[in-house]
């Protein structure tokens, strides 16, 4: 049981919205997209200035895959969350969680409303994903490198049932330096699961330091290639791209998107700056990021 219901009416528009994504051509998917990524990015600054708490350069970085998946690839339906056909999402990231909120709540999974209450005493949006409180989430997260583990056990379950859904998680490129994550990366292509497609948010900055300094990751497409994985890279803020790159399968292995973004994407003073991982930003700051977002 969860404890905020669907929102009905945003539900509707969220199906309306992700046909004309998914059938209107480019130039409307595009600028569709576009759009809702402004207005998830738009929520994801109120929220963490309201709850003076929050990881706002990752929740930036992400939204773009986020929006991406919601509109353009996941087969979901917000009025029925636990629909037994859904395809699976896991945000392995989790401590990106205001992002996950809005985007679910731009699509109707709950009202927009709720997203004031983001991390406040008693609210249902905790600082990750929790899967009991949160209609849309699939599965608890916030220990780097427990999503791609739990992902691979979904498509695993989905092939022992012949079931025909997909199942996308979305992993911080710092968590890669988690072992469970290469453990997994070995066992889903020993598996073939081809119905497995794991989204890195490649924007080379972690909390403290640059991935690079910290623990090496390049050569990461080699790397993934070495494990088994088809290998896909793409610019993860063209939508276009990245609804491309998230189709299915070609090779019958796993697939991994390596979505190259930039940390704080879309508010000038915040890309690429690492001590934006977690600052909470002030009045002034917020007014001359949504002024940026507006134009």
């Amino acid at each position: 049981m969860t404890l905020l219901p669907a929102a009905p009416r945003p539900a509707r528009e969220y199906r309306q919205v992700a046909e004309r994504v998914r059938t209107g051509g480019d130039q409307t998917a595009a600028a569709e997209l576009n759009r809702i990524s402004t207005e998830v990015r738009r929520s994801i600054i109120t929220m963490i200035e309201r709850a003076k708490l929050g990881h706002i350069g990752g929740d930036l970085s992400v939204t773009d895959i986020l929006v991406t998946c919601f509109y353009a690839v996941l087969s979901v339906d917000p009025e029925q969350p636990d629909w037994e056909r859904r395809d699976r999402f896991v945000l392995s990231k989790g401590h990106c969680a205001a992002a996950l909120y809005s985007t679910l709540a731009h699509c109707g999974f709950f009202d927009t409303g709720e997203l004031a209450t983001f991390m406040a005493p008693l609210s249902a949006l905790n600082g990750h994903p929790n899967k009991v409180k949160v209609p849309g989430v699939e599965t608890n997260t916030g220990a780097l490198g427990h999503g791609l583990p739990v992902a691979t056990g979904c498509a695993v379950g989905a092939k022992l049932d012949g079931a025909s859904w997909r199942t996308v998680v979305v992993m911080g490129d710092g968590e890669l330096q988690e072992g469970s994550n290469w453990e997994a990366a070995m066992a889903a292509s020993h598996q073939g699961l081809s119905n497995l497609t794991a989204v890195i948010d490649r924007n080379r900055l972690q909390q403290g330091a640059r991935t690079e300094d910290t623990n090496r990751l390049e050569p990461l497409a080699e790397r993934w290639h070495s494990f088994g994985w088809e290998v896909r890279e793409v610019d993860g803020h063209d939508h276009l791209a990245l609804r491309a790159a998230l189709r299915g399968s070609d090779t019958g292995k796993p697939v991994v998107v390596i979505a190259n973004t930039i940390k704080g994407k879309g508010v000038s003073f915040m890309e690429d700056r690492v001590e934006w991982h977690h600052k909470v930003p002030t009045s002034e700051q917020v007014e001359a990021a949504l002024a940026e977002l507006a134009r």
